[in-house]
């Protein structure tokens, strides 16, 4: 074997392995408890929080164009003496909250 071809073979196992370790992350959507701690740290920069909730199974979300799979979950903050609810849905691959809204 010569160093050409040795060279070529770990360079070509590195590009596989780059590529597929990329191609795995991609499909890879993130636990309901990740999505729910960076949705109560950002409720927290508002307030404290006194309850939150995260259903622990994905569901089919589709917005216009968009479809994607999401967690729905809840949060319980007090504003002013006064206890405020929001329900809210994020993407279960990225995390991003899609939407929230009070609960009367």
């Amino acid at each position: 074997m010569t160093w050409k071809t040795f060279i070529a073979g770990a360079l070509a196992g590195a590009v596989s392995g780059y590529l597929l370790n990329e191609a795995v992350k991609k499909n890879t959507s993130l636990s309901s408890e990740t999505v729910l701690a960076n949705v109560k740290k950002a409720f927290k920069e508002e307030g404290p929080i006194d309850g939150s909730w995260i259903q622990m199974t994905k569901e089919d979300f589709a917005k216009y164009a968009i479809k994607t799979k999401v967690y729905r979950g809840g949060i319980t903050t007090s504003q002013n003496g006064e206890r405020k609810q929001y329900e809210f849905i994020a993407d279960a691959f990225t995390g991003s909250v899609l939407d929230v809204y009070p609960i009367s």
